[in-house]
Formats: structure tokens, sequence, C-alpha cells
């Protein structure tokens, strides 16, 4: 009978609940433990079997973290770049993908093959590096910002959810006067918040962990990002925790409060968390957002 659920319907919704337990167990575990070794005592660490729980509770490792001076410096220009580079290449995306929408743009397949052609083939980091020298964007906050500004997959995403709009809505608001500009401000990007809230997220993820360009184009320490003095740091002290196992068991009396590993761990969380807590608030468009900018109808 409809609706009046069988043994094997029963049994299917058990073994997939099953599944799913495992696969959250599988992907949240390795997170966990990650946590409880940046907070147990490092000395105590080398013993093992941290498991559920830290079993000699510490900050110690994360006082390390943020006594380093550079580090309150570099939270600023990562949340500044993130800040200010999401929306502005969000806003950019959206206006090339709108324009490439029309397939009446004049030479509009060689603008389209054009940016499709950099996805495939680059310069290189020299010329790269020689063209941002010539922009006068090296040891310059501008150069996290403009060199990846447009993203030409994201672009390709937004174009085609811009395709899916009814064209209707475009033809009504020509009739009322409107033009290009006032369509897409009016029409077309309250209807794309979906995707745009999709590769917002991709963006700022990007710049949030993005340490190469400030390693590379950047010298002056007030503009390295949070993940290159994270980096920094790590490899201080992985240089610094060069010795044997046996070393380190020998020198176990001493209580020494952090290590190499525990200040991995550490590094781990503090580069990760604040950027999953933006995730909750805008999840709800992701899919709807990637599946309406990836199916061509």
């Amino acid at each position: 009978m409809p609706g009046k659920s069988t043994l094997a319907d029963k049994s299917f919704d058990v073994l997939m609940y099953a599944f799913l337990c495992l696969v959250f167990v599988v992907t949240f575990y390795p997170f966990w433990n990650i946590l409880v070794v940046s907070l147990n005592d490092a000395t105590d660490a080398v013993r093992g079997g941290l498991y559920l729980w830290p079993r000699e509770f510490t900050l110690e490792s994360y006082r390390s973290i943020l006594r380093n001076s550079e580090l309150i410096g570099s939270v600023k220009v990562t949340v500044l770049r993130t800040v200010v580079g999401t929306p502005l290449s969000v806003l950019a995306i959206a206006l090339m993908a709108y324009a490439l929408s029309k397939r009446e743009l004049i030479a509009w397949r060689f603008f389209t093959l054009f940016f499709i052609f950099t996805m495939y083939f680059g310069g290189g980091l020299i010329p790269t590096y020689m063209i941002i020298k010539s922009l006068q964007l090296i040891d310059s906050f501008w150069v996290f910002v403009f060199p990846g500004l447009i993203g030409v997959f994201l672009m390709i995403l937004v174009r085609t959810y811009i395709e899916q709009l009814p064209p209707e809505l475009e033809e009504s608001a020509k009739i009322d006067g409107a033009n290009d500009l006032q369509i897409f401000a009016s029409v077309v990007l309250p209807l794309c918040v979906p995707v745009l809230a999709t590769i917002a997220l991709f963006i700022g993820i990007g710049h949030w962990n993005s340490w190469y360009d400030s390693y590379i184009y950047t010298y002056k320490p007030e503009l390295k990002t949070l993940q290159a003095v994270l980096v920094k740091i790590l490899n201080q002290y992985q240089t610094g925790a060069m010795v044997s196992e046996a070393e380190a068991l020998a020198k176990s009396s001493k209580r020494i409060p952090v290590s190499g590993e525990s200040i991995r761990m550490a590094v781990t969380m503090v580069s990760t968390v604040p950027i999953m807590l933006v995730y909750p608030f805008i999840q709800r468009f992701f899919v709807k957002g990637i599946m309406m900018g990836a199916i061509k109808s």
C-alpha cells in the first residue's frame, strides 16, 4: 500500500544512516584529533594514545603562537584582503559573466576563447613576477587583490547561471526604459544571489588560505598574511624540533610544554576554524548555486 514502509525500506534506511554516521566519523575524527593533540601537554603527547580527550590539558601551544609579534598584524592583513578582495572579485566576475552571457556581443567567441585559454596556459612564475613588478604592485596591499581578481572557472559558472534566467525579465525591463547597467543591478544581481554566494565562499577561502603571494610579492613584515606568518612559525618549530624520538623521550622529564607536533596542530586549528565559521551562513546557497550554474538547459 502507498505510504506504508516495508521491511526492505526500513533496512535500507538503517544501512543508509549507518553509512552516513561512518562518513561523519571518518571525516570529523581527524580534525578532532588535531584539536586534542594541540590542547595536550607536548611531553605527555610523546606517549601517544590521545584519541578523544587531552590527558594533560594546556593552552601553551596557542600561547606560543599568539606571543608572536607578527601574528596580530597578519590577522588584520588577512581579514582586510578577504573583506576587500572577495566582494571586488564577485562584482568583477558578475560583470564579466553578464557581458559574456550576451551572444550578440561583438567578438563574443574571441573573448570567450581568450578567457578559456588562460585556464590552461600561464606565463609562469618569473613572467608573472615581472608583470606585477611593472605594475608597481610589489610590496603593495593590492597585490593580494588585483592579480587574481577574476577566476575564469567561476566566471563561466556565473555566466551559465545567468543564461538560464528567463529572457522576458530583461525584455520587460528594457520596455520600461532600463539600460544594461540598470538591468544588471536591479534584475540580474538579485536573481544571482545563490551562485554569487557560492563563488564568494570559494574566493573568501582562497584569500584566507593564501600565503604564497605574500611570500613572493611582499617583503614588508606589515604586509605578511596570517598563513604566511603561520608557515614561518611552523618552519621555526620544525627546525627546532629536529631531534630523534629517543632524545625526545630522554628529555621527557623536563616537561617541555610545546613541540613541533603540538605547534603544527595548533597552527592548523588557528588557520582553519575562522573560515569554517563562515560556511554555515551561506551553506543554504551552496548546492543551489553550484547545480544551477553548472547545468545548461
